[in-house]
């Protein structure tokens, strides 16, 4: 299993973080989020760290420019974004650059929608529906995800913390699982918004990845 660990904007914060080798590190570029990145932090960070950035309903010109700008492998759509965006975005995007598309889940999402986004992404996001576009630290009912047909790889976030282990160690022996590849973690290892207690972080990462 891999871990995702998003809202990352602190230099001092990602280096440390850097040490523990998550697989991808999430950079929101979002102004109505309280971690929003408005200045790029000065890091260099790995090629073998995937570099995430986050995106809400946003111009395809914008998402490419800040892919460019910044050189980042991956990028994460967490609005309302159409299966058309994500197929224009995939003809502008060099093929080395990965797609996410995050979908907010609650009892009546309708998992059928997927099927339209299976071409042109790379990963499914399954994430808790709240009042925040991302972030609102809650769990949603794992077990809705019976309800997915597709067989596209997913990360699985909303409200991950260490509170979840037992849960999340009991999720994986189940075939809900089957196509889970990683953990994305966020709100609950933070001391303060864009700043992550990385010991929290490190405990996760030894007992589930």
């Amino acid at each position: 299993m891999k871990l995702k660990v998003c809202g990352m904007r602190d230099a001092e914060n990602i280096k440390e973080l850097i040490k523990l080798q998550p697989d991808f590190i999430g950079f929101i570029f979002y102004k109505k989020s309280t971690r929003n990145v408005s200045v790029f932090p000065k890091v260099t960070i790995p090629a073998s760290i995937k570099k995430v950035g986050v995106f809400v309903n946003e111009t395809l010109n914008y998402v490419t420019a800040v892919v460019g700008m910044h050189a980042l492998n991956c990028v994460q759509l967490h609005g309302g974004e159409s299966p058309e965006y994500c197929v224009s975005l995939r003809e502008m995007m060099p093929s080395n650059i990965q797609i996410i598309k995050a979908f907010p889940v609650d009892a009546a999402f309708d998992f059928s929608q997927l099927k339209k986004y299976e071409t042109p992404v790379d990963y499914f996001l399954f994430d808790t529906k709240g009042d925040k576009v991302g972030g609102n630290g809650v769990v949603f009912d794992w077990s809705l995800l019976k309800k997915n047909r597709s067989k596209k790889p997913f990360l699985l976030s909303g409200g991950l913390g260490e509170d979840s282990v037992s849960e999340l160690q009991e999720f994986l022996k189940t075939s809900l699982s089957d196509n889970c590849i990683a953990w994305d973690v966020n709100s609950k290892f933070e001391i303060h918004p864009g700043l992550k207690d990385i010991d929290k972080i490190k405990e996760f990462k030894e007992k589930l990845v």
